[in-house]
């Protein structure tokens, strides 16, 4: 009995230090090649994602797509939009049903996130990481 509760707890600890070092990460954040600068701030890259802004500084129009779930639409969300989930689904469903904004397009795997950035200019987006940089524009998040 006393193996089962410590292979339980060894299990517990390994999933938990897993999620941690997940949570713990950042995102790559990603632009069309059409997207001519290599930063962004913080609180326009929130604005972007957020629906309370459809263009980028240089007055390009901002396609913001996300991810439908897991931990990196998380981890983006709490690093850098500050809500969780649930707030930011309530946050666009709000603006749909008020007629203010259209929720940004999903995408169920990070490949199929990067192929439509990659094809639609003034998309912006998020992955965990990058095999080829250079197709697409990455953005520095000036805090």
């Amino acid at each position: 009995m006393k193996t089962k509760f410590k292979l339980a707890c060894v299990l517990s600890f390994s999933i938990a230090c897993a999620c941690a070092s997940v949570q713990a990460q950042d995102v790559v954040i990603i632009a069309n090649k059409s997207v001519s600068f290599s930063q962004i701030s913080s609180a326009q890259l929130r604005a972007i994602f957020i629906g309370a802004q459809s263009q980028f500084a240089d007055g390009t129009r901002a396609v913001p797509i996300v991810l439908k779930g897991g931990p990196v639409h998380e981890v983006f969300l709490r690093n850098h939009i500050r809500e969780n989930p649930d707030e930011f689904r309530v946050r666009w469903r709000k603006m749909v049903f008020t007629g203010q904004g259209a929720m940004p397009k999903e995408f169920s795997s990070e490949a199929a996130l990067l192929e439509y950035v990659v094809a639609t200019p003034g998309a912006i987006g998020y992955v965990s990481r990058l095999s080829d940089p250079n197709a697409v524009q990455v953005l520095a998040v000036d805090h």
